[in-house]
């Protein structure tokens, strides 16, 4: 066996165990996600890149369209770039020599829309419905020579869901060609203006409602008990989604928001928050280890009003919010 064909089928077998191996951590909770703002064009460059040989292998011709602005998403970009490249590498797969693959990626309302379309083998209708379950196949003997198991595809949608997304296959039938749509939710467009609200009485911390998240349950608390001696009604929050939970029964007027949070980061609690009728006025404080000029930006187009690198100190807050321009809109 030449050197060539051993390299391939090592690479194959890499490719086939670390499939696996994401899998059985997604299904023990245990795949590690780091979303963050990213745009969409260099993941998909990336997975273009990465599918390159399989590509060429095939004779195939690639077409790409991209449309002209950015394309923001809250994702993993390594773990989008697996999705896309899982994709491409199916569609040079099954598509016979010389074929033609299509990546498109468009806006659609408040999603993005990406597909990967081939003049393949395709799809028999009756697999359509199964055809993301672990160990199918469409073509056994098409699959054997190309050394997969028929994981790739299980693996793309569950990263998919992880990414509050959804992935769609279409075909007309055997050798009409496949194409698979992923749908992914955008970043809402940031405020122009961090919202206008009146922070007089905020500024003085005394007699209004606020609400503390912070994943270190003794900071929360501390910083709780210490408002709440100043005449404030206070509620604590110990993660992301207990932040939102809370702020939907409690309504505070300021919120002071620590970034790290574990289920869903401060950003996207900001973001939730904004999106309610009532949260259009809550003063939003984000607490965070981080006050690069970067990090300030991000909870700006949050909808954060304020940005507080920690430790916090009351006198500090207290300045911040009476010293700011932000009056009652």
């Amino acid at each position: 066996m030449g050197r060539d064909v051993i390299s391939r089928q090592v690479t194959v077998m890499v490719r086939l165990i670390d499939d696996l191996l994401d899998i059985s951590r997604i299904s023990r909770n245990k795949l590690d996600i780091r979303k963050q703002r990213i745009e969409l064009a260099p993941v998909l460059e990336n997975a273009v890149e990465g599918s390159q040989s399989m590509i060429q292998q095939g004779g195939h011709e690639l077409t790409v369209s991209l449309p002209p602005q950015a394309i923001h998403l809250d994702a993993d970009a390594v773990r989008l770039t697996q999705v896309f490249m899982n994709l491409l590498n199916n569609a040079a797969k099954y598509t016979k020599s010389g074929g033609h693959i299509w990546l498109n990626a468009v806006k659609e309302g408040s999603d993005a829309v990406i597909s990967v379309r081939d003049n393949g083998i395709g799809i028999p209708c009756e697999m359509l419905p199964r055809i993301f379950e672990m160990f199918t196949q469409v073509d056994r003997s098409l699959e054997r020579s190309q050394g997969g198991l028929g994981i790739g595809l299980t693996l793309v949608r569950r990263l998919v869901d992880l990414h509050d997304g959804t992935i769609e296959a279409r075909s007309d039938g055997p050798d009409h060609g496949s194409e698979f749509v992923v749908r992914l939710p955008l970043i809402p467009l940031p405020l122009e203006t961090p919202p206008r609200m009146d922070v007089r009485r905020a500024a003085a911390l005394s007699g209004i409602r606020i609400l503390v998240v912070d994943d270190n349950k003794d900071s929360a608390d501390s910083l709780g008990m210490l408002l709440r001696l100043k005449g404030n009604e206070i509620r604590t929050a110990h993660d992301g989604l207990e932040a939102v939970a809370v702020a939907e029964k409690f309504h505070p007027e300021l919120v002071l928001l620590d970034i790290g949070l574990p289920k869903l980061n401060g950003y996207d609690v900001a973001r939730r928050i904004r999106q309610q009728p009532w949260g259009q006025g809550v003063i939003l404080v984000a607490l965070t280890g981080w006050g690069q000029d970067e990090d300030r930006r991000r909870s700006k187009e949050a909808g954060f009003n304020f940005h507080i690198v920690k430790p916090v100190e009351l006198s500090a807050l207290e300045s911040l919010l009476a010293g700011s321009q932000v009056t009652t809109g």
